[in-house]
């Protein structure tokens, strides 16, 4: 059970890390008191990948098209591993992300500082995708329809 949170928490914090701007996490990897020392297990790369989509958002999946993503890997001099996947172009973004990633998987302050700074960032995320939602619903119409000339008895 405790490999399955384990697991959870890692994919929680890599995508709240590939949703974070860029200049968050620069700003975070500023802040560190010892930028760590890394080598590179795969450098990044960008490329495509097939986004699909699902009718109704639970109905049959289709290909809906692709996507620009940017991946690389990378080890802590510490041998921790990190991984980014992220959307679009910036390497940076993917490098800042696997560096994250590492740290997130240490058992130190570093680690217990980067796991807040995650909660952080995923309340923002959840902030902006309130309040994206509210705008979108305040645009609502609803539309009924009248019967005209009949009874509804």
């Amino acid at each position: 059970m405790q490999v399955r949170n384990q697991i959870e928490n890692r994919q929680r914090w890599m995508a709240v890390l590939a949703r974070t701007r860029c200049d968050d996490l620069e700003r975070a990897w500023s802040d560190l008191p010892i930028a760590p020392q890394y080598e590179w297990l795969r450098r990044p790369e960008t490329g495509l990948v097939l986004v699909r989509g699902r009718a109704g958002g639970t109905g049959s999946a289709f290909n809906l098209g692709e996507a620009t993503m940017t991946r690389c890997a990378l080890r802590l001099a510490d041998g921790t591993t990190g991984f980014a996947f992220v959307l679009g172009r910036d390497q940076r973004h993917a490098e800042l992300a696997a560096v994250f990633d590492a740290l997130l998987q240490r058992a130190d302050e570093v680690a217990a500082e980067s796991r807040a700074l995650v909660a952080r960032f995923e309340a923002m995320q959840a902030s902006r995708r309130e309040l994206k939602s509210r705008k979108t619903a305040s645009t609502k119409v609803d539309f009924f329809a009248m019967a005209r000339g009949t009874s509804l008895e």
